[in-house]
């Protein structure tokens, strides 16, 4: 059995992808800092080993090189990586506080880099992985205050590009997803005003479902994508077309 690590599985986008990787027959490793009751569900409903939990805050760096130390030990190797914890943030950047950029840049950036740096080193000695970096359309196109959080995503895609080309010939792909709005708590705080401005600029005048990014999720991971490596997959309901 294939296992993935997926950070911030307790809830909205990453619960979604741990469940439909489990579905499609992978061992989900869920990463928290807490379970949730929908993630314990997940777990329950479950078939034994498809869904794991460890409790975990991607904030305490120092203690990244232990984890993975520990997750390899009792599940063996990893097959995949998904990087999707991150914290999302408003606010105009003259009148937000220093320590809520520092501790954006620090779980949004520095936290996937390591994460990646500990898991990518077994999957090199098998020479075999897929890494997928939740990134944001908001890497791309402006928005106004979310100029912090729109660095920090932005920043993936480079990372993504560069280390696609370090561990290509090892067999690893390394790519990028890029979700619109989707309907998960990070919207909770929009206005019926401010979606329905989003669905009109939309394409297909809808919101992005978690289920949809999920289903990208997936589709990276499978043999189907094995030619497919440095790249940004933007699952937006054609808000940025």
């Amino acid at each position: 059995m294939r296992n993935v690590i997926v950070t911030g599985g307790s809830r909205g986008l990453g619960l979604a992808i741990a469940t439909t990787l489990a579905a499609a027959g992978y061992r989900v490793i869920a990463i928290a800092r807490a379970m949730s009751p929908a993630l314990t569900a997940a777990v329950n409903e479950a078939r034994p080993g498809e869904i794991r939990f460890h409790a975990f805050d991607l904030l305490e760096t120092r203690a990244i090189a232990p984890l993975i130390a520990t997750l390899m030990k009792e599940f063996g190797p990893p097959y995949g990586l998904v990087n999707n914890a991150g914290l999302g943030s408003s606010g105009v950047l003259a009148l937000t506080v220093d320590a809520e950029i520092e501790r954006l840049v620090k779980l949004n950036t520095l936290s996937p880099m390591l994460l990646t740096k500990y898991v990518l080193r077994r999957m090199m000695s098998e020479r075999c992985g897929r890494i997928v970096n939740i990134s944001s359309i908001t890497a791309t196109s402006g928005y106004r205050a979310l100029a912090p959080y729109s660095a920090t995503k932005a920043s993936l895609l480079g990372f993504t590009r560069s280390l696609a080309r370090e561990v290509g010939e090892l067999g690893i792909t390394v790519n990028a997803i890029a979700p619109g709005f989707a309907s998960t708590e990070m919207t909770q705080g929009l206005t019926e005003s401010e979606r329905e401005k989003i669905v009109r600029r939309s394409a297909l005048r809808r919101l992005v479902e978690p289920a949809d990014i999920a289903a990208a999720v997936k589709f990276l991971l499978s043999d189907d994508a094995r030619n497919i490596t440095g790249t940004t997959l933007t699952v937006d309901a054609g808000n940025t077309a």
